[in-house]
């Protein structure tokens, strides 16, 4: 996919200043304060440029009957496991399954405060020893212009196995301690039949618990679930997304198709869930049952064809996740949003305050600018 000249489009987000550190959310919400649930976070709205200041639990009152949620059930996986290559200990983020049974692994050093740091990729050749006797064999880089993501092949225990044994969920620096996997799944995640599932949680919907699903479907909001299986984002690395498995169901492409046809809105609960709807939709915005692969990488220049709205995390301003929700609600506004964010204190990252971006115009409207067809 092309996109329009000028400035490449993931350097964009390197104008936005930095994230103040103390805005990062340390801890779950839930273990904040006595007697709070996963639901007491901040919710940013968005109106084109008009922006208001919300609790997560107000979302059922600020959607209306006919909407229409797009949810990810991939189930997150534990996936950081110890190894060692000679003396020196390394952790492998396992990310994704290629379809030969090879994995693409993250090989990072640990930083002594149990998190890591970027390491080297490679080389071709190098063995990882694993847990439980499990062997990890670097094949080649996942893309030829980068050397952090590798081909791996593992010998020994499946890898489903191993992670279930002797993995951890993924933690980043500016967490505050380990938490069990528990508390990176989402209310929609649903358990692969062959373990496969995401390397970092969907984290969009984890604010959902089951008491706001029920108040939300009785009210007529629907609910179309799909698949995404996200793998590796590092903090260091704000690279463009990789190939990545998704699944549309056939009902849920009915679904879509029948709101759109209406009056309501189609709204993505997460990046994800844009890039599975977007990437099984026709140049007719006509969304079709698919299952595979998906490089789509969404941008202002290609425009979305089904997604009216998106509730989205806070994104970091080097993320190409920003160009997806400048797609959806252009420049304007999201510089507006993250402006009134900062101001307002949000908390970032996967633990942190959410943002719902809603359409001004009617949501019918085309909104692809180029490279459409």
């Amino acid at each position: 996919m092309t996109v329009a000249t000028g400035v490449p489009p993931f350097e964009r987000g390197r104008e936005r200043g930095r994230v103040p550190e103390e805005l990062s959310a340390r801890v779950p919400a839930e273990q904040r304060g006595p007697g709070l649930d996963r639901d007491a976070v901040r919710l940013l709205v968005s109106r084109g440029v008009e922006v208001s200041h919300h609790a997560f639990g107000e979302l059922p009152r600020l959607l209306r009957a006919g909407d229409l949620l797009v949810v990810n059930t991939s189930p997150t996986l534990a996936a950081a496991v110890d190894g060692r290559i000679g003396h020196a200990r390394v952790v492998v983020h396992f990310s994704t399954r290629g379809d030969d049974g090879r994995w693409a692994v993250e090989l990072r050093e640990p930083d002594g405060k149990g998190t890591t740091r970027a390491r080297a990729g490679g080389p071709a050749g190098a063995e990882v020893r694993l847990p439980g006797s499990a062997r990890l064999t670097l094949e080649e880089p996942l893309s030829a212009g980068g050397a952090r993501l590798w081909w791996a092949r593992v010998s020994g225990p499946g890898v489903s196995e191993l992670l279930l044994r002797h993995g951890r969920p993924i933690r980043y620096s500016y967490t505050e301690r380990d938490q069990p996997l528990a508390v990176y799944q989402t209310v929609f995640s649903l358990p692969a039949e062959d373990g496969t599932g995401s390397a970092e949680m969907p984290s969009a919907a984890r604010p959902f618990t089951a008491r706001t699903v029920t108040e939300l479907v009785s009210r007529g909001v629907r609910f179309a679930p799909i698949t995404l299986h996200t793998g590796v984002a590092s903090a260091e690395a704000h690279e463009p997304p990789y190939p990545e498995r998704f699944a549309v169901p056939e009902a849920s492409a009915r679904a879509i198709n029948a709101v759109r046809a209406g009056d309501g809105r189609v709204i993505a609960v997460g990046t994800t869930a844009v890039r599975a709807v977007e990437s099984a939709a026709g140049p007719d915005g006509v969304v079709r049952a698919r299952a595979g692969w998906t490089d789509l990488v969404v941008t202002p220049e290609r425009g979305v064809r089904v997604v009216d709205g998106l509730l989205t995390g806070l994104h970091e301003p080097e993320a190409s996740h920003l160009l997806m929700l400048e797609a959806v609600a252009g420049r304007a506004a999201v510089d507006r949003g993250y402006e009134e964010a900062l101001r307002g204190r949000y908390l970032w990252h996967e633990f942190g305050d959410v943002h719902l971006i809603l359409p001004e115009e009617d949501p019918h409207t085309v909104r692809c600018v180029s490279n459409c067809e």
